[in-house]
This record gives C-alpha cells, sequence and structure tokens, in this order.
C-alpha cells in the first residue's frame, strides 16, 4: 500500500463532521508532518473544536495511533524553505516530503495542489476520499454526498454537490 500524507485541509474536513475513522479506515496509516501537527494544535488553541479528538490519535504520543508524524529530511527541509512564501508551513511540509518519497498527498488547498501537479505529485483530496470510501464499500454514494454537504455547511469550498459523476463506471 502507498504511504499517504494529509495537510490540515484534509483532516479538517473530516474531523468536522466527525468522520476521521473513514481516513484510517481507508488508509491505516495516514502520515502527518511535524508542521501540520502544529497547526493542528494552533487551532485547537484557537477554540477550534473538532480537532479535540486528533491529539489521541497522533503517534508517537499514542502507541495505537493511525496518524503518523513524520520529521522532515534535510533535503526535505531545503525544498520546503524553497517553496514559495504564500505555502503555509504545514502544506510546504506536506509537498516536500510527498515530492521527495513518491507519496500521495492528500490536500484541498487549490494553490498547493497545482504546485503538486507541477512537480508531478500524486494527489487527492476530500472529494478523492470520499469516492474511494463510496468504491470500496465503506459507506453508500447517499451517505458519502451527506458528508460531503455536511463538510460544505464547514466552510469547505467544494468544487462538486454531487460526487455520483466521479464514481468510476462497473
Amino acid at each position: 500500500m502507498m504511504s499517504v500524507i494529509s495537510n490540515t485541509t484534509v483532516l479538517s474536513n473530516f474531523a468536522s463532521i466527525g468522520q476521521l475513522d473513514l481516513l484510517r479506515r481507508l488508509y491505516e496509516v495516514l502520515y502527518i508532518s511535524a508542521e501540520v501537527y502544529e497547526e493542528i494544535s494552533t487551532g485547537l488553541e484557537e477554540g477550534y473544536s473538532f480537532y479535540q479528538d486528533i491529539p489521541r490519535l497522533v503517534y508517537p504520543f499514542n502507541e495505537l495511533g493511525w496518524l503518523h508524524v513524520t520529521p522532515m529530511s534535510t533535503e526535505e527541509l531545503r525544498l520546503s524553505g524553497g517553496l514559495p512564501s504564500r505555502f503555509h508551513k504545514g502544506e510546504a511540509s506536506c509537498l516536500a516530503i510527498a515530492r521527495q518519497r513518491s507519496w500521495l498527498l492528500l490536500t484541498d488547498d487549490s494553490v498547493a495542489r497545482d504546485e503538486a501537479r507541477r512537480r508531478g505529485i500524486r494527489l487527492s483530496g476530500s472529494i478523492g476520499c470520499l469516492v474511494l470510501a463510496v468504491e470500496r464499500g465503506h459507506c453508500t454514494l447517499a451517505q458519502a454526498n451527506a458528508w460531503l454537504q455536511d463538510m460544505i455547511l464547514h466552510d469547505y469550498r467544494s468544487p462538486v454537490t454531487d460526487l455520483s459523476p466521479l464514481l468510476k463506471r462497473r
């Protein structure tokens, strides 16, 4: 199974609707950078209560945690530091790690997605995760569409409102 790293946007969307476990079921282990963990910690301090469950899901803080914090290598730090300043530290670190390690990047940030495409980084986002959940039988299309609507109610600026056209025809 390919390793997957997520920036804060996808985690936020699934946390805001109480469906972080769907990401665990899809990927078993999801990597986050130390910078993403810091963004989530800051969000908690600022009152984003939907992040409250995340710290207990993080390895190495919880031995059974499925969100694994991964540090950047020297080359990844160099790559991250060379990205334009418009990228938050979490986005830059995830782009660098995904590029250097050939990992799948989960992000909903359009600028980060454009940069990932330019650099040949495989990517997905909240919509891709919902489609994958339907295709793998973790939920029905109706449930995935309901979760998407819930994400939109929680300020996710989704490019679609219905996942049906995105499903592979069988």
